[in-house]
């Protein structure tokens, strides 16, 4: 049953996530987006709509624009549609952590029948994002590349959950490190303190969900960094500074950047990245 997996590993009365349900279908094109994950590891959710539910792979290092670089995606439960939106912080059980929308758009599968695209394992797109767009693949290893589990890669195993993510060659590709270049969120400009910020950042003092490792030394950061956000937003008016609007200035920014991208000629852009793309003249 579509989503059962989902629920069964979620208590809705502890996590924000969205409860399960599969949304109706309509004419409009099919939503994707990438989330951003610091949970017990840091690692970006690829999700893509189909028959009302989020389609999701893990993607421990986050996609590659560079169409030589293979990006392992481990095939994780399907969410809600309704998930695709969703930027908060789950407090405890379950994929706790900070969770940013980090990209998001509408996809075009390049083939007829996605389900079988899906059975044979080479799932063919286009993406129309904020950051990601182009052609892409998505193809199942059956567990043949580092950092998957090993085995047969038969329909339900855990070696069929072993996909890589690429990028084709087009006019989209090129070798800059977009998880570098636009690490902050398109829904509030923000990054994972500013997220914390916004709710309790002392939350995970005792219980946080990375304890050890690199995972463990960026959450106690942005926890330092949430505090203190946080704190200065509860000063009195007259101690505050007349600053603009963190979100705006941040997608100001990117904006500027990204125009600086663009103004270079075609053939020295390293990648084309940016809101969405005008169509083609």
């Amino acid at each position: 049953m579509a989503l059962e997996e989902y629920k069964r590993k979620r208590d809705f009365s502890k996590t924000p996530e969205p409860p399960p349900k599969v949304a109706k279908k309509n004419a409009r094109e099919p939503f994707f987006c990438v989330q951003k994950h610091l949970a017990s590891h840091l690692h970006y959710d690829f999700r893509l709509e189909h028959n009302g539910v989020l389609l999701s792979w893990a993607v421990p290092k986050g996609p590659s624009l560079d169409p030589k670089t293979k990006r392992l995606a481990m095939k994780v439960e399907d969410h809600p549609f309704d998930y695709g939106e969703f930027e908060g912080v789950i407090p405890e059980g379950y994929g706790a952590g900070i969770v940013m929308l980090w990209d998001k758009g509408t996809w075009t599968p390049e083939g007829d029948d996605i389900d079988a695209a899906l059975k044979k394992g080479d799932l063919k797109f286009t993406l129309n994002g904020y950051k990601l767009k182009g052609s892409w693949v998505l193809v199942r290893t059956g567990g043949r590349y580092p950092g998957a589990n090993r085995g047969g890669g038969a329909p339900g195993s855990s070696n069929d959950r072993s996909w890589l993510l690429i990028k084709h060659r087009d006019e989209w590709a090129g070798d800059l490190d977009i998880t570098e270049f636009a690490p902050k969120s398109v829904k509030s400009g923000g990054d994972f303190e500013d997220i914390l910020a916004e709710d309790t950042p002392a939350i995970w003092h005792t219980n946080r969900p990375a304890k050890g490792g690199d995972a463990g030394a960026m959450l106690a950061t942005i926890i330092e960094r949430a505090a203190r956000l946080k704190a200065e937003r509860t000063e009195p008016a007259s101690k505050k500074k007349t600053v603009k609007n963190r979100s705006e200035a941040v997608t100001e920014q990117t904006v500027a950047d990204i125009k600086a991208e663009r103004r270079r000629p075609r053939r020295h852009r390293r990648a084309g990245v940016g809101p969405r793309a005008q169509s083609k003249k």
